[in-house]
């Protein structure tokens, strides 16, 4: 990136030890989606600052499930306990964005059934069916991969299950052993995902259509480490606890875009 034509409008470097800035990130609690096996929890054990990093930990541990009822037909709500836990923090209603690069550090953690995650939403999420909202994986792993990371486009289609999803995948040697650098640039033309500053996908927002384009509106951030579920299957129970290291992210604007916002 050439600095010269960005600026960094929102950050985090997660250098105060702790728990994360509640200015800046909410936690996700319970059962969440995939039918994974993870609870989410807002623990300092599950999701803290240490040692300039968040971690985001997996653990092997029974917790109850403070939402379960077993009349409730859904998973959420009716699965009486999790045998692990984790955490997911998003910037829902705190910082969202339209258009931008987005640069995370981070290490992988190792292990079966493992799925760290770097994503967006829509900011309308809550509001309408998904995927109408649009989702940007800028990142995922699955354990049983190692030696691969993922980046998918998902955005309603006229098609059987109502959802396109465009991805590319990329070797990198040992993502858990040594940080790298997982970036999107999100233009009114294109999306780009890069890794260590090389792009290896790329998307033309036009292919999600010209009207009601979710590509086109605001999204927010998501920082998370599933476990099982739909895509990262079984779980290997030796393995943890398991730790999802981010060093930093950061968000920039082209400097053109904010001097025309500010009307100069």
């Amino acid at each position: 990136m050439n600095s010269q034509y960005y600026k960094l409008v929102w950050a985090d470097n997660f250098d105060v030890s702790g728990k994360p800035d509640p200015e800046k990130w909410n936690y996700e609690s319970g059962f969440i989606r995939n039918l994974e096996e993870q609870i989410y929890t807002p623990r300092k054990k599950n999701v803290r600052i240490r040692n300039g990093n968040l971690e985001i930990i997996a653990r092997k541990e029974v917790y109850k499930n403070k939402r379960f009822d077993p009349s409730i037909q859904n998973y959420r709500i009716n699965t009486p306990f999790a045998e692990y836990t984790s955490g997911s923090i998003n910037t829902k209603d705190k910082f969202e964005f339209r258009y931008g690069r987005v640069e995370v550090r981070a290490k992988l953690p190792s292990g079966r059934g493992l799925w760290p995650a770097i994503w967006m939403l829509g900011a309308n999420f809550d509001d309408i069916e998904y995927p109408k909202a649009g989702e940007i994986d800028i990142m995922e792993h699955v354990g049983k991969e190692p030696d691969k990371v993922h980046s998918t486009i998902h955005f309603p289609w006229d098609n059987e299950n109502g959802i396109r999803s465009v991805t590319k995948n990329k070797s990198l040697e040992e993502p858990s052993e040594n940080y790298h650098v997982y970036s999107l640039n999100w233009t009114p033309e294109k999306i780009e995902f890069l890794i260590d500053n090389s792009v290896y996908h790329s998307f033309s927002i036009d292919e999600a259509g010209r009207e009601n384009n979710p590509f086109r509106k605001p999204f927010y951030l998501i920082l998370n480490l599933a476990l099982g579920g739909s895509w990262a299957g079984e779980v290997d129970p030796q393995i943890f606890p398991q730790k999802f290291l981010i060093d930093y992210i950061r968000v920039y604007k082209k400097i053109e875009q904010e001097e025309k916002k500010a009307g100069l």
